[in-house]
Parts: structure tokens; sequence; C-alpha cells
């Protein structure tokens, strides 16, 4: 695997925040570590990327032992949450920043600066100051900045977080297509679960600390590990039938039936455009949630039978 964590662990004083992690990753696929706040995501890329040590276990990049390295000897790059772009520098003199500690020609460094910002579309704006160009904008360009060094590895700590909801959507399908065009590995930290499905080739569960289940998005989506991993990645049913059998299911997964053995009374029912979701008092007293196609229409207080794909 060309990114392997072994057995990773940190404390801040009595508190452990990350605990025996191992997970590993190939050459250019993207991973998402996904979890709320405080469960240990960003402090696991930190000691990636070196701003912090770990207390114990290794990590590797293309069978290189970096546990040590200072954050800079390490063939890794980190786009932070606020960007940490330079208001005083240029565009085109935040991408090429790097460069000078690699020792690369002012002219030459200048020729590949272009070329970069060419390929995500911001060449015209190469001699604009960072406060003249948009959010979205600027997160390219905090993309080359990093990606212009070469790095083995490219870390992203929620950097969608700051932006609106439209431009997020727009900026998750750019991120893919960066990371396709120039095959670099990634890991990208978020607590969206949808950003997650979208971007993630795969996807590690994490909380308290401890990694919950790892693997591609829609395993990980149709095949829970346990009920913190079915709860948190999307919304789940948990309800008994008629029968008194235990229920665990996706909304999706639930219909309107002629017969069967979960009965029960819609209490509210929503249109979200494309689809309807109907909240339902089943036997037991539990509330399911339906999604349903957009022109099946239940009215509040109809009796229903429901049953599962």
């Amino acid at each position: 695997m060309y990114l392997e964590l072994k057995n990773l662990s940190k404390s801040f004083g009595e508190k452990e925040v990350v605990k025996n992690l191992s997970l590993s990753l190939g050459k250019g696929e993207l991973l998402c570590l996904l979890g709320s706040s405080g469960c240990g995501k960003t402090t696991t890329l930190k000691m990636i990327g070196g701003f912090l040590k770990p207390d114990a276990g290794e990590i590797r990049v293309d069978g290189q032992n970096i546990t040590c390295m200072e954050p800079e000897e390490r063939p890794v790059s980190t786009v932070f949450q606020s960007y940490a772009l330079f208001p005083h520098l240029t565009v085109l003199d935040n991408v090429t920043y790097g460069l000078k500690f690699q020792k690369i020609k002012k002219k030459e460094a200048k020729e590949m600066g272009m070329k970069y910002l060419e390929k995500v579309g911001l060449t015209e704006y190469a001699h604009s100051k960072i406060h003249e160009i948009s959010g979205g904008q600027q997160q390219r360009v905090a993309l080359v900045r990093s990606l212009i060094t070469k790095p083995k590895v490219l870390l992203l700590d929620e950097p969608l977080s700051n932006l609106d909801a439209k431009l997020r959507i727009k900026m998750r399908q750019e991120i893919k297509q960066i990371q396709r065009e120039f095959d670099i590995t990634m890991v990208f930290v978020t607590h969206d679960q949808e950003e997650a499905m979208v971007l993630g080739d795969s996807i590690a569960i994490m909380d308290q600390g401890n990694l919950i289940q790892i693997g591609k998005p829609e395993e990980v989506y149709t095949h829970p590990a346990n009920d913190f991993a079915r709860n948190f990645l999307g919304v789940s049913n948990c309800f008994r039938d008629d029968a008194g059998n235990e229920i665990h299911c996706r909304p999706e997964d639930l219909f309107f039936a002629v017969e069967g053995n979960i009965h029960g009374e819609i209490i509210r029912e929503e249109f979200l455009g494309f689809y309807r979701q109907y909240y339902i008092r089943v036997t037991d007293g539990s509330q399911v949630l339906l999604r349903a196609e957009r022109d099946i229409v239940r009215q509040k207080g109809e009796k229903v039978i429901l049953g599962m794909k």
C-alpha cells in the first residue's frame, strides 16, 4: 500500500484522542476520514503531515518511514481549512511559494506556476491579490500551491467548510477532477457524510479515536459494521414489526405495500422536489422514515402497510 498507518496513538494529557489506528491507502486513491468533531480525524491528519508527533505507531509513504520526519521533509502537503494563503502575495506568487525551498529558479517556477493555474482555469488571475478572487478560486489556488511541489500524498482538512452550499457541491467535483488528473493520493477530512460519499474511493469512519469501519462508500453504506456506522452514514430506521422482529433499514428500503407485517399511520409528509418523505408511526410506537417517488401521495392520518426491498 502507498500510505500506511500502523497502530497510531495520540493523547493530550489523560485524553487518548487517537487509539491504535491502522489503515492503508493505495496510490492515486482518495480516502475520506469521516467523523464528528473530536473523533480524532484532524489529529490523525496532523500526524501524517508531521505537525503532531504520535505517541506510538508508524507512518509510511511509498514504503518510506516518515514518522520522525519534520513537516518540510515529508513527501506530503496539506491544504488547511483556512487555505493559509498569503494576502500580500499575488495568486501566482502564492502558487510558486513552496518551489523556492526546492531551489527552483524564479523563471522556471513562474512557468510551472502558470501551467498549474491553467489546469484550474485561473491564468487570468495570476497577478491578482488573494482578496480580489472568490472563495472557490482561493480554494483552487490552495490546491495547486500544494500540488506544484509534487507531494506523494495530499492532505485536506475540511477545505470546503467555509464555502456556501452551492459552491461546496461545485468544488467537490473540481477536487475529484484534480485528483484524477494529477493521479494524487489524497486524505480528505470531513464531518459531512454526503461529501464523503461523493468524494471518497474509500471512507474511514472514526468515533472517539477509534476506527469504526473502512471501505468503499457503497459497502460502508449498505453493510455498516455497527449501529454507530449505520446511523452516522445516513439516516437509519430501527423498529420492531408486528411479529416483534427487530428491523434495521434505510428510508429508501421501505415502500407502501398491499399486505405485510409492518402496519403504521402517517404522521407527517414532506415534499422535497425529486422525492417525498413520510414519517410513520409503526405498531411498536417507533417513528420510521420512508422515502418515496414524488408522485406517490399519501395523507396524514392514513393507515398504511409497509414492505421492505
